[in-house]
């Protein structure tokens, strides 16, 4: 039984370099961001709890367009990693096309959006319901970081397709070097205009945008410049721009399974920042421990996220190639593998996470709630590990109208009804809400379990 067990569950150890050599560099480069971004959020958190508020408010709106833009570039990039996998080189590039074409009509939509309904978004996760802060001065600050935050966007949707352009063929280093060059430059410059130095006066929550904005443009450059100085690497960018053109048998297969994938994240990411809405209710102090608290598990969650990311690309390649059987084989493994490696990560979370929000300048009431949500999301780790796997085991196989009803529609049909009757018609402790918002994940880890169970994901999508 031991042995059945290790030959379905346990790799060899050229497996598990294999898919290191891929999740590594991801691993660090998130590690370096997330770490980087948990610095801003402190220097940010030592102007004052307004400040904070506003500046974690905007970021949800950005995470939405973050996501969207991942949706955009995810559709295209599973034929993408499938055409890589094949030796198709032209199939790879007019996914590349596409994905310049959707992500500039969803950066024109965002823009539009954030210019000219700033005031509305933002306002929608201000309550004064609660005992601490002055949400006009929130608004205020959300407004002022917004405004530059949006020129961003541009940079950082075209670096994203360059960079699951790389990775689509395995190469994940340069991505990891261009964003450590760009987080680095977005400490210093953070320490810089936030608090001033010299004759550069303190900026506040500007200076924090003005920093980011400018490490998204050196992000863009580096793996931009990288691309088309080294073609034979990737032979899918020779020509890419002397042409508009993608045969209409593949863009049309590309907009069948891509839409409902692109939809998917979209849906689940404004899912997720209807959830923090729905908590808002509770007052500004629930806001302020959310952002205290999320920023720490981001810095923790990347190795389930980086890990289950790199299933996508080992599993799509040997679907691409018509190894479905070695497909299956290294899924099984490398599902066990990434659960098994956020169990620990998990104790060292639960050991340290309670540390982290005292180094916040805020009231200890705010520190005391963000170090209990910490605790809770360490503990369910293994269980959103585990889920996030079947999500892209699902994916790697083109299942995406599947990935749609498993993760977006589940997050509106379960997640969001309980969070808004629990948060808004119920006396609970704020803390407990949590509890039993997070835990329906259990739900969803039983059903990807079954789904990815019938092998109904073992499919290769770019035949002809």
């Amino acid at each position: 039984m031991l042995a059945t067990f290790k030959k379905k569950f346990i790799g060899t150890k050229d497996f598990y370099l294999y898919v290191l050599g891929i999740a590594v560099p991801m691993i660090v480069q998130n590690a370096i961001t997330s770490f980087v971004s948990f610095l801003d959020n402190i220097m940010v958190g030592q102007i004052g709890t307004e400040q904070m508020s506003g500046v974690a408010i905007v970021n949800q709106l950005i995470f939405v367009f973050n996501i969207t833009i991942f949706g955009g570039v995810s559709g295209a990039g599973i034929f993408g990693t499938q055409f890589f996998g094949k030796g198709d080189h032209e199939g790879h590039k007019y996914t590349f096309r596409f994905k310049l074409y959707a992500c500039g009509i969803l950066t024109v939509a965002a823009l539009l959006l954030g210019k000219f309904l700033d005031t509305q978004l933002i306002s929608l996760y201000l309550s004064d319901s609660g005992s601490i802060g002055d949400i006009s001065l929130a608004l205020q600050y959300g407004k002022e970081y917004l405004e530059i935050m949006l020129i961003g966007l541009v940079p950082f949707a075209l670096s994203q397709v360059y960079i699951s352009g790389i990775r689509e063929t395995g190469k994940t280093l340069i991505p990891m070097i261009a964003s450590m060059a760009a987080v680095f430059t977005n400490l210093i410059l953070d320490y810089v205009l936030i608090f001033g130095m010299g004759e550069i006066p303190a900026l506040g929550v500007q200076g924090a945008a003005i920093a980011t904005v400018v490490a998204r443009f050196l992000e863009c450059i580096i793996v931009v410049s990288w691309t088309h100085a080294n073609p034979e690497k990737n032979k899918y960018i020779k020509g890419i721009y002397k042409s508009f053109y993608i045969p209409s048998a593949i863009l049309k297969n590309i907009i069948k399974k891509g839409t409902p994938l692109m939809l998917n994240e979209i849906f689940w990411a404004t899912g997720m920042t209807v959830i923090v809405q729905c908590y808002s209710v509770r007052g500004l102090e629930i806001v302020a421990a959310q952002n205290i608290s999320s920023t720490i598990n981001n810095l923790f969650n990347i190795v389930y996220i980086q890990l289950g990311s790199s299933i996508a690309i080992v599993v799509g390649q040997l679907l691409g190639a018509g190894k479905l059987k070695e497909a299956r084989d290294a899924d099984n493994k490398m599902i066990f593998f990434v659960v098994s490696a956020c169990v620990a990560v998990s104790v060292i979370m639960c050991m340290v996470g309670g540390l982290f929000p005292k180094l916040y300048k805020t009231e200890e009431t705010i520190r005391e709630l963000a170090s209990q949500l910490i605790i809770v999301s360490a503990l369910l780790m293994p269980l959103c590990a585990f889920c996030h796997s079947t999500y892209f085991t699902l994916r790697s196989g083109g299942k995406t109208g599947i990935t749609f009803l498993f993760d977006s529609v589940f997050t509106w049909v379960v997640f969001i009804p309980t969070a808004y009757v629990l948060s808004s018609h119920t006396s609970l402790p704020f803390i407990l809400v949590f509890i039993l918002v997070q835990s329906l994940e259990g739900f969803k880890a039983v059903i990807g379990f079954f789904m990815v169970r019938s092998n109904v994901w073992l499919n290769n999508i770019v035949n002809h």
